[in-house]
């Protein structure tokens, strides 16, 4: 037997390892960034109705959302915006639109801008304009 024997992996079996890291990756990595866009979408929902509250305590006098109600996540880098939208008869005194950031993850989400009133109509607005039912369903689905 010899000393000198040593023990490593071959070109080979090298290879075969990174081809099934990579059949791994190219299943997992979808599902992974689907996950974290319904975390982005959960937290743009809870913003809008922890807004709505504040407002419903607050009265609906107010102009603007403070700091810490205008964004969401409510600290950190925000991944969308929320603002105030003007009251009147056919939304029950006020709506809130949570919309993306223009320069971040969520921007190109086929969501859009997530949007509640004081009645508790929920909806989704897309770049464009409303969007559609089916879209706005799938969207509020886990809320």
């Amino acid at each position: 037997m010899k000393s000198d024997q040593r023990h490593a992996f071959t070109l080979l079996e090298l290879v075969i390892a990174l081809a099934a890291a990579a059949i791994v990756a190219a299943f997992a990595l979808p599902g992974w960034y689907a996950q974290i866009a319904r975390g982005h979408r959960i937290d743009a929902v809870a913003a809008l109705y922890r807004a709505a509250q504040l407002i419903d305590t607050q009265g609906t006098s107010m102009t603007a959302l403070p700091a810490g109600f205008d964004q969401a996540p409510a600290t950190g880098t925000p991944v969308y915006w929320l603002r105030l939208m003007p009251g009147d008869e056919s939304n029950g005194g006020y709506a809130i639109a949570a919309e993306p950031v223009e320069t971040g993850p969520m921007r190109d989400d086929a969501c859009g801008a997530f949007m509640l009133d004081a009645t508790g109509a929920r909806g989704n607005q897309a770049a464009g304009g409303v969007a559609a039912a089916a879209t706005a369903q799938m969207c509020w689905k886990d809320r």
